[in-house]
């Protein structure tokens, strides 16, 4: 029912773009990214059979799950809900990769990845690395997208049209594991932007002694000694103190952050991680990551209106980027949002942003009602590396390759 729902209303819209010589609709989509909720996870086949079989004239088919999904201005969130969007990119400029067809092979004479969406089941070994050499197989190394978030199967849709082989041909396009995606390459035009919404308590030191996940110093302090302080609690009251720590996070980085003070939210260079444990023995704290001697700590909380403010200063900053490639000599719109894509994290929605919607309705009053489609994630995608607590938006543009 829920696919087709979906694919009535895919139809008219084509319908209505086939109608109107001056819609700005496309006529003839080539891909098609697909976001559903977990519940739907168990019927994953039976749902890409379907849309495939009523929209036959697509070859490529990508995305996930998650346990929530979002549109223009609205999420669906712990329910049953489905998104698609279809997408018209011009021929050879992208490939769909999975576990059968790997990024670079099956893919359209003379094609170079430039940028690549990626979609990973967060149970697979050695998941940063297998990213990173996704990020080595293209031109910019950028990379956006997340991993499944699923209590039923972390179900990856991958269909690769430009695979003829007769395996391929009659491979389901439904994975678990491993990684998937959309490669994009010349004549596709992007903008991708991050945004933390984290507020940092107090200053950013260096970490001066480490070991795999504890760190020991900061600026040659003992790590929890600083915690505490800057928590203002002390574990003479044990109840308070892991009541507070358990509502703090770190911002972690190789490079120094700048102006860091209360006021100010991460950049895209940082990875915010939860803390997993305290080593009173040790005078530690243990991150969920690995971190070494000469990165940057910052300790975080979550906050809504941080949140809301760095949602809407990234969402901005996205639409003047596009405003500025639009402005061309002549004074004419040569640029153009056409569609875009959204991942956050699926500790962000709903009620981190204040009420149902929030976020994406951030989203619609900075960058206008454009087709939008994407997921809540277990882990955000952003460049090289998997983020957490964290909104990955990427818009597509018209006139700019």
């Amino acid at each position: 029912m829920a696919a087709g729902l979906v694919v009535t209303q895919l139809k008219a819209q084509l319908d209505t773009a086939q109608r109107d010589a001056h819609s700005s609709l496309i006529t003839q989509p080539n891909v098609a990214l697909v976001y559903a909720t977990d519940a739907y996870a168990p019927h994953a086949q039976a749902l890409l059979d379907h849309l495939r079989q009523s929209l036959p004239t697509i070859a490529h088919w990508c995305g996930t799950v998650g346990v929530g999904v979002c549109s223009s201005g609205v999420e669906y969130f712990d329910e049953p809900g489905l998104v698609v969007m279809l997408c018209e990119w011009p021929q050879g400029s992208f490939q769909v990769f999975n576990g059968i067809s790997p990024l670079g092979q099956q893919a359209p004479k003379g094609f170079v990845p430039q940028a690549a969406l990626v979609h990973a089941d967060p149970m697979t070994p050695m998941l940063g690395d297998l990213i990173q050499d996704v990020a080595d197989l293209t031109t910019t190394g950028e990379l956006f997208g997340g991993l499944c978030a699923s209590r039923h199967g972390a179900v990856q849709f991958a269909v690769n049209g430009w695979d003829q082989r007769p395996t391929a041909l009659s491979h389901s396009g439904v994975f678990e594991g491993g990684l998937s995606g959309l490669a994009f390459g010349q004549g596709v035009g992007m903008v991708c932007r991050v945004t933390q919404g984290c507020q940092p308590l107090g200053p950013t030191r260096e970490i001066t002694r480490a070991s795999g996940h504890v760190v020991e110093e900061l600026g040659g302090r003992p790590a929890l000694e600083v915690l505490m302080d800057e928590l203002g609690v002390t574990l003479d009251d044990p109840e308070r103190a892991v009541a507070q720590v358990r509502r703090t996070l770190v911002g972690v980085s190789r490079a120094a952050l700048a102006s860091p003070s209360v006021a100010t939210a991460f950049g895209e260079e940082v990875m915010v991680r939860h803390i997993i444990g305290l080593d009173p023995g040790r005078d530690a704290v243990a991150i969920a990551d690995e971190v070494e001697a000469g990165m940057q700590l910052s300790f975080c909380h979550h906050d809504v209106a941080a949140a809301s403010a760095d949602l809407r200063r990234m969402a901005t900053q996205v639409r003047d980027v596009v405003e500025s490639l639009a402005a061309s000599p002549a004074g004419e719109v040569s640029a153009a949002i056409r569609g875009a894509v959204y991942v956050s994290c699926s500790g962000r929605g709903g009620p981190h942003f204040g009420a149902p919607h929030a976020e994406l309705h951030i989203l619609r009053e900075a960058l206008g009602d454009i087709p939008l489609v994407g997921f809540f994630a277990a882990g955000e995608i952003a460049h090289r590396q998997i983020h957490g607590y964290t909104g990955v938006l990427t818009v597509f543009i018209s006139g700019v390759e």
